[in-house]
């Protein structure tokens, strides 16, 4: 007894603590691809996290503050052995919709939302991501990517004092391009070109088969690395450019500037901030400013890492957990608040750079995690000298594959209405993009609910009228469904007899046997008969116990017609 009591609780420890279940298994052969794969990822990691920081509209060492959190909390209670935490380009672009560029609001934000989805995952609420369909989602990260990639135009062209709102960014750009740097387009310029070139190499190198000669397998696992690591060769190379134009004099590039050096400080979030004018704003009127965004970037969060899970868990023939999964980002965001992290999630790129390069353990989050400590540690002063435009660059290029033009054809060839939401979600995403979401979840929901409340009902005739729902019943459908007895049986001269297929009805609830009551009151009144035919035994015993009006059932539809089909035929000879 107590053995089995013993592995009861083990059970449970592995449940909370996912580490438990891989590191007693842990070896030499694990570590070194785990040094491989945390190395690969960093060198990705340090790049894109300076980029996301200019998107969430926040000094570039918050980006670096928010990435190496995750790897170390990750890694005791994740479940997924290939994804990566850290800042992404839509939860930046979600913050900057909030924060408004302040660093106070953003780790409160960040503590909020660890907080909300820790409760989320306590209380296993994880269904209602269950409600965000994919045109809602593709949608909106169609219309991210378009506004992340073009509110980085004005750093390829060098452009300043242009407003944030998409539709005035888009004017403005345009109305001064005459005005634009000629370092900072030649330079940005040739970063894209760069980077895509490498892509493209990357994505069209065949697999490094045995029998392939060495020499071809050594040269497609260097173009590989490199093009792994083209994010940090760009920036590192127009880092370089930049520092020789400075020290001579010459001021070609628009530059990051001055940052913070060395590691945040471990310290409580703060929860309140004294503006310049002497102003305290409190944490309550903080709260307040954040609003909807503390509904809206939780979720999303959640949602995009969870995804991100579930397609590398299916690619890498593994299960996660979305629970544990949930329970993990919040607690990463709500440590990372004493960082001074801005909200984090899973980030597909990086975890496809993990999966590719032969993670074994979540264990390759921990080295991620020093590498960007060790840049903040030591390579801080250098940032200040990071072109505007090589950033503008990797985000360009790290956003432009969640543009994707079938999703619209396939909508089409699936449910043509599928299509409203995906474009409510798409278009005003670009008034405003946690407007996007919410408008898309709303028109979704009310097809949903259209769809339950109006289900398709197959009338036939069979000398007595058969009514088959094709899904169950409840409340919303119980006048929809009177006015089809109304209009087929009962406003008829004469009143015909009819049965219901009650095949695909799995519960009901009192409006259901309320409505049945008076309705089989109006058929009792014209003299015709109703049967139920083919009845769970649940939903049987309600309506025996509700004890309705000349309630009849049959356990088969044909039973059933037939039953009728002699009344009908007894009522005519008399």
């Amino acid at each position: 007894m107590e053995r089995v009591t013993g592995i009861r609780w083990y059970a449970a420890l592995r449940s909370c603590f996912p580490i438990l279940s891989w590191l007693p298994r842990y070896n030499l052969t694990w570590l070194k691809m785990d040094l491989i794969a945390g190395l690969t990822v960093g060198l990705t990691a340090v790049p894109q996290a300076l980029a996301y920081a200019e998107v969430a509209g926040l000094p570039v060492q918050y980006g670096l503050y928010s990435a190496f959190m995750g790897g170390f909390i990750y890694c005791v209670f994740g479940t997924s052995k290939d994804i990566t935490l850290g800042p992404t380009a839509i939860m930046s672009l979600l913050c900057s919709a909030y924060i408004g560029g302040d660093p106070v609001f953003a780790v409160v934000l960040t503590l909020l939302c660890g907080v909300i989805q820790a409760g989320m995952a306590l209380l296993r609420l994880g269904f209602l991501l269950d409600f965000i369909s994919y045109p809602v989602i593709k949608g909106f990260t169609c219309a991210a990517a378009v506004t992340i990639g073009f509110g980085q135009v004005k750093n390829i062209l060098g452009l300043t004092e242009i407003p944030q709102q998409f539709f005035l960014q888009v004017y403005y750009t345009f109305h001064k391009i005459p005005e634009a740097r000629a370092g900072d387009v030649i330079l940005g310029l040739c970063c894209l070109f760069f980077l895509l070139t490498l892509t493209l190499m990357k994505n069209s190198l065949g697999s490094c088969e045995d029998e392939a000669p060495l020499f071809i397998r050594s040269a497609r696992w260097l173009v590989w690395s490199l093009a792994t690591i083209r994010n940090a060769l760009v920036v590192i190379a127009a880092t370089a450019v930049a520092y020789s134009a400075e020290v001579n004099g010459h001021h070609f590039f628009s530059l990051t500037g001055k940052t913070a050096k060395g590691l945040p400080p471990f310290k409580a979030p703060p929860l309140s901030e004294t503006v310049a004018n002497g102003t305290v704003i409190t944490f309550s009127d903080i709260a307040m400013d954040l609003g909807g965004g503390l509904a809206v970037i939780p979720l999303m969060g959640v949602l995009e890492s969870i995804a991100i899970a579930k397609a590398f868990a299916s690619k890498n023939n593994y299960r996660i957990d979305a629970n544990q999964e949930l329970f993990a980002i919040g607690l990463t965001n709500i440590m990372g608040s004493f960082v001074s992290a801005y909200p984090v999630t899973g980030s597909f790129g990086r975890t496809a750079v993990n999966s590719q390069t032969g993670v074994c353990s979540p264990a390759g989050g921990i080295v991620t995690g020093v590498i960007v400590l060790l840049s903040l540690a030591f390579l801080m002063p250098l940032f200040f000298y990071i072109p505007k435009a090589s950033l503008a660059a990797v985000i360009i290029c790290a956003v432009s594959p969640m543009i994707d033009f079938r999703v619209p054809v396939q909508l089409w060839r699936v449910k043509r209405l599928d299509l409203l939401p995906f474009l409510v979600t798409f278009l005003v995403s670009f008034w405003e993009v946690q407007y996007g979401i919410v408008g898309g979840v709303l028109v979704s929901g009310f097809m949903l609910l259209y769809i339950v409340a109006r289900p398709k009902v197959k009338v036939s005739d069979h000398g007595v009228l058969l009514l088959e729902p094709d899904s169950g019943l409840n409340f919303p459908v119980t006048e929809h469904l009177s006015r089809l007895v109304f209009r087929h049986a009962l406003h008829v001269s004469p009143p015909r007899c009819l049965v219901l297929d009650c095949s695909h009805v799995s519960s009901v609830d009192f409006t259901v046997v309320h409505e049945l009551t008076e309705l089989l009151k109006q058929i009792e009144l014209r003299r015709v008969s109703m049967i139920f035919a083919g009845l769970k035994p649940s939903v049987l015993k309600v309506l025996l116990m509700a004890d309705l009006p000349g309630f009849r059932h049959t356990d088969r539809v044909d039973e059933a017609l037939q039953l009728l089909t002699s009344i009908g035929h007894y009522q005519q000879q008399f």
